[in-house]
C-alpha cells in the first residue's frame, strides 16, 4: 500500500468531470463510482464476473464495456494504492446506495482504518462530513441490496434514509409510482423530466426513470 497517498472516491462522471474543471482536489488522485446501485439486481459477490454480468445487464451493456466504463477507472482502488480513503457523495437514495457499495467493498477487503465521507449538495460543493469504517458494511450491503431488508443498526442519516428510501421506491403505493400511474397520458421525456426536478431525494437520472415508466405502464 503506497504510504501517505489519499485516493478520493466521486459518485460519478459528473463529478469528476466538474473537480477536474474547478481544479478543486487538485494533485489529488480522484476516481469515479460510474453505477447506479439503487436500480436493478446485483450479486454478494462485490466486482467478480458474477457482479459484473448482472450490472452489465441491468445497464444493457457487455460485460467488457461494463468493465471499461465502471471497473476501470477504480483500478487505484482495487489495487489499494492510497493510505487514506476520502468519499463524496450526494445526500439523494442513487448516491448513499453507491456509498453502502463502496464501503462494503473495504470492508469484505478487511480495510481497518477510519474514511472520511463528504455529502456534497448544489454544484458537487461539501456540505457536511462524517467518518466512518467499513467494518459491518458488507452485512449491511446484502441485508439492504440482496435482501431488501432494513439493517437494524443506527447508521449515520444520510445513509439510513437512503436505504430507507431504496427499500420502498419500486413498491406499489410508492409517491413515484403512484406519480407515473396518475400521469399516464403524459408523454415519456416530458414525464422523466417531471420526475427529475420532483423526485429529487431519489438522484435517479433519465435511463432510470425512462425504464421506470415503461415497466409501470406494461403492468397496468
Amino acid at each position: 500500500m503506497t504510504q501517505n497517498k489519499t485516493l478520493h472516491i466521486l459518485n460519478g462522471q459528473a463529478m469528476f468531470n466538474y473537480y477536474e474543471e474547478t481544479h478543486f482536489l487538485e494533485q489529488e488522485c480522484m476516481v469515479p463510482f460510474n453505477e447506479a446501485m439503487c436500480f436493478g439486481g446485483t450479486s454478494d459477490d462485490l466486482f467478480s464476473p458474477e457482479f459484473i454480468d448482472i450490472r452489465a445487464n441491468v445497464h444493457h451493456v457487455t460485460p467488457e464495456q461494463y468493465t471499461e466504463h465502471t471497473l476501470k477507472p477504480l483500478q487505484p482502488f482495487f489495487d489499494k494504492e492510497f493510505s487514506h480513503i476520502e468519499l463524496w457523495f450526494d445526500a439523494d437514495m442513487f448516491c448513499q446506495i453507491n456509498l453502502i457499495t463502496i464501503l462494503a467493498w473495504l470492508d469484505q477487503a478487511d480495510y481497518k482504518d477510519a474514511v472520511d465521507i463528504h455529502i456534497v449538495g448544489e454544484k458537487f460543493k461539501p456540505v457536511s462530513d462524517f467518518t466512518e469504517r467499513a467494518g459491518g458494511y458488507y452485512s449491511i450491503y446484502k441485508q439492504v441490496l440482496i435482501d431488501k431488508t432494513m439493517p437494524v443498526n443506527i447508521l449515520p442519516a444520510p445513509i439510513k434514509k437512503g436505504i430507507e428510501l431504496y427499500l420502498s421506491y419500486l413498491s406499489k403505493d410508492s409517491d413515484l409510482v403512484l406519480y407515473i400511474q396518475e400521469h399516464k397520458d403524459v408523454p415519456e421525456r416530458e414525464l422523466v423530466l417531471a420526475l427529475i426536478n420532483k423526485f429529487t431525494d431519489y438522484g435517479l437520472g433519465d435511463t432510470q426513470y425512462l425504464e421506470i415508466i415503461r415497466n409501470q405502464r406494461k403492468t397496468v
